[in-house]
């Protein structure tokens, strides 16, 4: 959002917050206008708190957009939980105005309702919770590609109360609970930079020797466009076995879409090189021995 519009939606709860606090620092214009009756001057006072506190979030929202201009977007649910907070303190000021003391025993006998109800949106309070929780730890922003493991791969477009929006690779638009994401390992391939490290394995026969078969393998990564070449990429024997010498090609790649396209180009090039080189991946070598006939058969 721009700053101009930011200035639009600050213009109305500015000018109502001016009018009521106005009314409320000059009690003599208010009873001129409205007379000396007492619940007239307290639903003025309860509409300054709620005016301040409706101005108070929107410079909040415009405060952390102008910050995120300079990083990664915060996510929606954090305004909204600096708007529900700052709400939630003006209800209270205005109870307890209304009510005096009584208010937070009130409070406290509406206690066995609140948890009836609670129990009954247990799943609502929980996606809640722990959409709070991820607010608040941030183990991601939108923009970035994530992992969810056992649930989804994709790029977070929104994070809200309850459901975080994923768009994936196949451009499919996926809604996962809060609740449930809490519970899973995530992996973020956004962060602490967009650029990360992957690798390749593959399997060659014992026939070529590591150096050679090292070298031709790292010329092919040094030739691939898709990657990046720095960090140069590498080679390295992960095991040396009877069924073959598996190498791990390790190359940086600039972002995570780019994760599928970068290894199809690393598997073309170097099985080119490779046949090229001519040797051959290993495979399985089957003996048939044939089963001796009786003579009196």
């Amino acid at each position: 959002m721009s700053v101009k519009q930011h200035f639009r939606r600050l213009l109305w709860p500015a000018i109502l917050t001016l009018f009521s606090l106005g009314l409320v620092l000059f009690p003599s214009r208010l009873a001129g206008v409205l007379g000396d009756d007492e619940t007239l001057s307290l639903a003025v006072t309860a509409l300054a708190y709620f005016a301040a506190a409706w101005f108070a979030s929107r410079i909040a929202a415009f405060v952390l957009d102008q910050t995120a201009a300079r990083r990664r977007p915060y996510p929606r649910l954090l305004k909204d939980m600096v708007a529900a907070l700052l709400f939630l303190i003006a209800f209270v000021a205005t109870v307890s105005l209304f009510m005096g003391q009584g208010a937070f025993g009130a409070l406290a006998g509406s206690g066995l309702v609140l948890a009836l109800l609670g129990f009954a949106i247990r799943n609502v309070v929980a996606d809640t919770l722990s959409g709070v929780a991820l607010g608040v730890e941030g183990p991601f922003r939108i923009g970035d590609w994530v992992d969810i493991d056992g649930l989804a791969r994709g790029k977070v477009i929104e994070i809200g109360w309850r459901t975080t929006r994923l768009l994936t690779i196949d451009r499919t638009y996926m809604i996962l609970p809060n609740s449930q994401i809490a519970r899973q390992r995530i992996t973020n391939y956004s962060a602490p930079k967009p650029q990360y490290r992957a690798q390749v394995k593959i399997t060659l026969d014992h026939s070529m020797p590591i150096g050679r078969a090292s070298d031709v393998m790292l010329a092919a990564l040094k030739a691939a466009k898709l990657i990046q070449q720095d960090p140069a990429p590498d080679v390295r024997v992960l095991s040396y076995e009877e069924g073959g010498i598996t190498y791990a090609l390790r190359f940086w790649i600039s972002r995570f879409d780019r994760d599928a396209d970068c290894r199809d180009e690393i598997f073309t090039v170097v099985d080119e090189a490779l046949r090229r080189a001519g040797t051959v991946a290993p495979y399985r070598r089957i003996e048939v021995i044939p089963r001796a006939i009786p003579d009196d058969a």
